[in-house]
């Protein structure tokens, strides 16, 4: 509370003192007086009443006054202590500018040092990775095109090998022809079934050795329950291992053409000729597709191109039936793009081997880039805790040294000082 409320409050106070005492006093004097005399009292208490309402309305003037005069007073201090305050504030912005400056400069040295080193360390780690990676990648690629190379080498050479037979092919059918009159014909080399099931195999053996690697097939294959296959081809799953065998139903396929025949006998070959093929078709269902141990289908070779036109064309009962019994009918021609499909499996099976060796090294990675992002994270820690300490320590540092400089400016200012005024100073 100011000095001006105390003085309004204690003026206020007074005149209430005041007039309490006059009304008591003018009670006591309307008791005394007759009833005559109450009209002069009633009188005079207005004039009371105005004199006293004259004296607090002179008394507020005073007071306001005076108030007017203490809050000019009070603004003009306050003036000067706000421009007093506000040099020594400027002054000590000024310290304290200057001081934070020189802290952040060294603060952001000492970072720029710590990220120049952590990067450093980290193009170190990188590059140290890609070389992994790149020398497992190349590594990788290498066997792959390696054995690409191999497979495309061996496809080259087969087709060569193929186009060389081919070629010695026609120029001894050439020969034959020119021949003719002097050596025996093709019908009767083939007549005994020996010389027709050994040149079928021979053909079936050529075939299979220029079309696929050496350990996908074997030839005269023989299965737990006895039976030999002329030959199986080795198929990656679910394929498995499927039989070839060569069948030559030569002599009634003769006859059926043999114009020297009557009609009633080439009639007899031809139902003989489809009761040949389908007895071979049931062999080898029987015998060469075996549940848990080869595929579910088995296939049947026909030397001659003939043959196998002439079942497809007029015989598709017996198609349907080699169907029926998961036996597939083919030819050389047909043989070859068995065996290339069975080719691009393997090698489709062999990239696919490739691909989860690609698959587990890229796992490795993986795991390599986590232990090494772990690492990074304790470092990162590391490196904070680090810079955390660095400042723990600049602050005892600087509050050493403002306590040296303490000591000195009371040694220099008062030589006989005591301990314990030391100790004041320094509190």
């Amino acid at each position: 509370m100011s000095l001006v409320d105390i003085s309004l409050l204690a003026g206020l106070v007074l005149l209430l003192l005041l007039g309490v005492a006059l009304f008591w006093r003018m009670g006591l004097q309307l008791r005394a007086l007759p009833a005559l005399l109450t009209q002069d009292v009633e009188a005079r208490h207005r004039a009371v009443l105005t004199d006293l309402h004259t004296g607090l309305s002179q008394q507020s003037d005073r007071m306001q006054t005076q108030l007017a005069a203490l809050q000019v007073a009070q603004a003009e201090r306050l003036a000067e202590t706000r421009e007093t305050v506000t040099g020594q504030f400027g002054l000590f912005q000024a310290a304290m500018l200057e001081k934070l400056a020189e802290q952040g400069r060294a603060e952001q040295s000492l970072l720029q040092d710590t990220l120049k080193g952590m990067t450093a360390h980290f193009n170190e780690r990188v590059q140290q990775l890609s070389q992994t990676v790149d020398g497992r990648l190349n590594e990788i690629s290498g066997k792959v095109a390696e054995r690409l190379d191999e497979g495309f080498k061996k496809t080259n050479e087969t087709f060569t090998s193929v186009m060389s037979r081919l070629a010695v092919i026609d120029e001894a059918q050439k020969k034959i022809e020119g021949l003719a009159s002097n050596v025996v014909s093709l019908q009767e080399i083939l007549g005994d079934k020996r010389s027709r099931g050994a040149f079928g195999e021979v053909q079936l053996e050529a075939l299979v050795r220029n079309s696929l690697p050496p350990d996908a097939y074997a030839f005269q294959y023989t299965l737990k329950g006895g039976a030999r296959a002329d030959c199986v081809l080795i198929l990656p799953e679910p394929t498995g291992t499927v039989c070839v065998d060569s069948k030559f139903p030569l002599e009634n396929y003769s006859r059926m053409f043999d114009d020297s025949l009557p009609p009633a006998e080439r009639d007899a070959a031809k139902r003989q000729f489809k009761t040949d093929v389908k007895k071979h078709v049931d062999d080898i269902a029987a015998k060469y597709i075996v549940e848990g141990e080869t595929s579910d289908g088995a296939v049947m070779f026909l030397p001659a191109e003939a043959v196998f036109a002439e079942i497809h064309a007029y015989h598709p009962d017996l198609v349907e039936h080699a169907q029926k019994k998961r036996v597939w009918l083919t030819s050389p021609t047909t043989l070859m793009a068995v065996l290339n499909t069975s080719r691009a499996v393997i090698r489709d099976s062999e990239t696919r081997r490739m691909a989860h060796v690609i698959k587990d090294e890229l796992g490795k990675l993986a795991k390599d880039f986590a232990r090494f992002d772990d690492r990074m994270k304790k470092l990162a820690s590391h490196i904070e805790q680090a810079n955390k300490d660095v400042s723990e320590v600049r602050i005892s540092s600087d509050k050493i040294s403002r306590r040296f400089q303490q000591i000195e400016r009371v040694e220099l200012e008062h030589p006989d000082v005591d301990a314990a005024r030391l100790l004041d100073a320094e509190d």
